[in-house]
């Protein structure tokens, strides 16, 4: 079982005045949670993420999700394939081009995606627990606008996830 520390406002002051250790920490509460709940019906965040991409941009070819996601080519079709063998999405030929494959969600993928949105809202709802619902979505404007204007990234890869983070 892991041992969960208390936030200590006096001696972290400092560590609280910087927004990037502030993501990070809340990002570390949020992922570790998370990552847990979706573990528990087959998915992990990354799974996770690609399934609501899917449900919004139904048909969606797939170097256009890794594109729109941020995730190199290599990762995306590993992702794609993991959502195919679990039988939660399927790569079917466009009418119009042949070559060209959409990944849509199956039944089975949108129930699980069901599930997982609503694992995901629990977590949301821990995390956040010290927000009201207004500073809930000014948090999340906010931070959609600073994500909008920070500088680009390089693609996402799952090989980036295999790194220690943290201390």
């Amino acid at each position: 079982m892991m041992k969960l520390m208390p936030p200590d406002s006096s001696a972290e002051l400092e560590v609280a005045e910087f927004a990037g250790q502030l993501f990070f920490r809340l990002w570390r509460a949020s992922h570790t949670r998370t990552a847990a709940a979706l573990q528990s019906i087959g998915l992990t965040p990354p799974l996770f993420a690609v399934l609501n991409y899917l449900q919004a941009s139904e048909g969606a070819i797939q170097q256009k999700i890794g594109s729109a996601m941020g995730i190199d080519p290599s990762t995306m079709v590993s992702l794609v394939d993991q959502l195919e063998g679990a039988g939660l999405a399927q790569r079917r030929p466009l009418p119009h081009d042949r070559r060209a494959r959409e990944v849509v969600l199956t039944p089975k993928g949108r129930r699980t995606l069901e599930k997982a949105r609503e694992l995901a809202k629990q977590v949301e709802n821990d995390v956040l627990q010290g927000l009201s619902s207004a500073e809930r979505r000014q948090l999340v404007a906010l931070l959609r606008k600073a994500f909008e204007a920070a500088p680009p990234q390089p693609p996402w890869s799952s090989e980036e996830g295999a790194e220690k983070v943290g201390p």
